[in-house]
């Protein structure tokens, strides 16, 4: 099982590590290390102390990559505590990385469209969940995507095979709403990277995810 509830995506800074390990000491079952621009060398230096940070807080917590599969396996073989890898829609195949990574590593792949994940059902086989996005226009990240929207989740949740994480300048204040809309979790960047108190932040997202998930009949953890 995946706790997708309160999933944080690393941004820059200095304190990354530590905004990591409250996060999941908060109860952020999912982090992801992406740093843009970085070289694969500072990715592999950031994302090993992401993971030790983060295992010294929550056991259960899993520790992806962005984009780099490279920087994944590496860390991998030498036990850093890696659990997987986020890929987007100009990585490597998902079914490569399957094959490369073996059976119990966790493969997470952007969409964005119904197209999108209609195309990531026919890999829901190699897959553990998508990201799906922008819900807000974000300048995290440009993806090209128009944004979503809380009345665009719906749909799209009923047409993935697989959980679907929420991404696009999601705050802890729409958490609950888009746990109603049928969301498995929500993907945070800013929101944790500016909190005063990111364990306490983590822990506000992932009450109010749980309370939009039981007012709409939902369940709390998915994956």
């Amino acid at each position: 099982m995946i706790d997708l509830r309160c999933y944080f995506v690393t941004g820059t800074g200095p304190d990354v590590v530590e905004r990591a390990r409250e996060a999941a000491a908060g109860g952020a079952g999912v982090i992801q290390v992406r740093s843009k621009p970085i070289s694969a060398r500072e990715l592999h230096s950031l994302a090993a102390a992401v993971a030790a940070a983060v295992r010294s807080v929550s056991p259960t917590a899993r520790v992806l990559v962005d984009d780099r599969l490279d920087v994944a396996l590496a860390l991998r073989d030498a036990g850093a505590g890696i659990h997987g890898v986020h890929l987007g829609q100009d990585d490597l195949d998902v079914r490569a990385a399957r094959h490369l990574l073996g059976p119990d590593v966790v493969i997470g792949l952007t969409t964005g469209t119904r197209e999108l994940v209609e195309a990531a059902n026919r890999d829901a086989d190699v897959l553990d969940y998508i990201g799906c996005g922008p819900f807000r226009a974000t300048p995290t990240k440009d993806s090209g995507r128009a944004p979503i929207g809380l009345e665009g989740y719906p749909a799209l949740v009923a047409a993935s095979e697989l959980p679907l994480v929420a991404i696009g300048d999601v705050t802890a204040d729409d958490a609950c709403d888009l746990a109603r809309a049928g969301v498995d979790g929500v993907a945070i960047v800013r929101g944790i990277m500016h909190a005063d108190d990111p364990r306490a932040y983590a822990r506000r997202v992932v009450a109010e995810f749980d309370r939009g998930a039981r007012e709409s009949g939902g369940g709390s953890l998915k994956g």
